[in-house]
């Protein structure tokens, strides 16, 4: 099957193609075949962009989707209130059920906002049913993720230890590549979601690290946040040689300078969730740190419970805050603000597409409209009123899109949104979502009633 989006805005973001104005891309079953003008296009459906804006489609890194059935929840708590009333509170009220109708509907708006692809961070699932429903309603969504396989974080119970002294179980991980994770060409495949040296004792961060490696996979993991479990753990980390392209640190907030150095030489990439971390009390994004380190900056939305799951606006969160913080320096250091801008809008692209691939392991696949790539990738109307007229189109992307711009999208050659309507019928989730919401919410209301009750 081939298909030939014609009559468009072209941005490939791929240093060999550039920007192509009038230009054409040729799809073939799931890949891109050609990029460029008058491609021969025998026997391909004709798609016309009518000079609409096509993009690789947009990477979202970092994502708790479990949380889509508790937007707006935690949009006034600090983080502190957030672990409090999160994790230890609503997360230990869901089901099987909740996970599974929540990550379906949470991929679901990924992609009716124009993400292709999703690092899908689970941490709430304490049993092997909640695993399997979460990877359940990825896969039924038809989005591209990365599944990162993690572990609850509730308050242990009179003789249990303490989440960060648990390894990650082996077996879950062997269980999910035995089966429902088990082809690595998948739409889902499995990353870890590990507690590092931040949340974890130091035996079980070498652990998990290790398993990691051993079975090829990226392991994220979250930095910053109160105080470490383990001081001086990273040191160890690195003195076992065990930081690589395949890590990936989420926030990274209380990391030296030296250490995102050596981390970024070594290849490591951070995602950055720009505007909860601000929200919230991470502290300032550490977007220009890794900037000048030469390091992998991908974004995320982090948490739904608190902030909308639109990149575009997590891409302007990230790349005004870090301008923002630019210009000060130079205020301070230099007397008056720089120059010119600090950072291109085209390199606040790349971090929501090239750069996101990258640090969920998926470079090679996706990120960009290259020839033999996925064909991932979304159409932009441009001729919206927000949007014209478009003078500079990597900006207009940046800076003016949204979801109303969100004409088309594609992945692996499959259409899931077409003429701004998103293709899944959403009608009974969205009831079942309301309904699930609502009952964890009122049920913790009502434990926290007893509990007071009982004081």
């Amino acid at each position: 099957m081939r298909t030939l989006f014609s009559n468009a805005t072209v941005l490939t973001l791929d240093p060999e193609f550039g920007d192509l104005m009038d230009g054409q891309v040729l799809v073939e079953d799931d890949r891109i075949l050609a990029v460029g003008h008058d491609l021969d296009a025998e026997g391909a459906e004709v798609i016309d962009c009518q000079g609409g804006i096509l993009i690789p489609g947009l990477v979202n890194a970092h994502m708790h989707t479990w949380q889509t059935a508790l937007r707006g929840v935690a949009a006034n708590w600090t983080l502190l209130e957030y672990f409090g009333h999160v994790h230890r509170g609503l997360a230990t009220l869901f089901t099987p059920d909740d996970i599974h109708i929540a990550t379906r509907l949470g991929a679901l708006n990924q992609l009716n906002c124009g993400a292709t692809t999703l690092g899908d961070w689970c941490h709430n699932n304490p049993t092997p049913a909640h695993t399997d429903a979460a990877v359940k309603g990825l896969q039924e969504s038809g989005i591209r993720a990365v599944f990162f396989h993690g572990s609850p974080k509730p308050d242990p119970k009179p003789g249990q230890p303490h989440f960060s002294e648990i390894p990650h179980p082996r077996g879950e991980v062997e269980r999910l590549l035995a089966g429902p994770l088990g082809d690595p060409e998948g739409h889902v495949t499995l990353g870890l979601a590990i507690l590092g040296p931040h949340y974890s004792t130091l035996e079980v961060s070498l652990h998990d690290f290790e398993l990691a490696k051993e079975f090829g996979l990226v392991a994220s993991m979250h930095q910053g946040g109160g105080e470490a479990v383990s001081p001086g753990g990273w040191d160890v980390i690195e003195e076992h040689g065990l930081l690589g392209p395949d890590i990936n640190i989420v926030h990274g907030q209380s990391l030296d300078d030296g250490q995102l150095a050596r981390f970024c030489a070594q290849g490591v990439t951070f995602s950055i969730a720009p505007e909860n971390e601000m929200t919230q009390g991470h502290g300032f994004p550490i977007t220009g740190h890794v900037r000048r380190h030469g390091g992998v900056v991908s974004l995320g939305v982090d948490l739904e419970s608190v902030i909308s799951g639109d990149m575009f606006s997590v891409a302007r969160m990230a790349l005004g805050m870090q301008r923002s913080l630019d210009n000060d320096a130079s205020r301070r250091e230099q007397g008056t603000i720089p120059a010119t801008s600090t950072i291109r809008t085209r390199e606040a692209l790349e971090w929501i597409t090239l750069d996101g691939a990258r640090a969920l392991g998926l470079e090679d696949r996706i990120g960009s409209l290259t020839p033999g790539k996925q064909a991932d990738l979304v159409l932009l109307d441009s001729s919206l009123l927000n949007m014209q007229p478009v003078s500079d189109p990597v900006s207009s992307v940046v800076m003016q899109a949204s979801l109303a711009n969100v004409d088309s999208v594609m992945v692996a050659g499959e259409f899931h949104k077409r003429h701004g309507r998103l293709l899944a019928n959403v009608a009974d989730g969205l009831r079942e979502l309301e309904a699930s919401g609502h009952r964890i919410y009122a049920e913790l209301q009502t434990r926290q009633q007893h509990e007071e009750t009982a004081q």
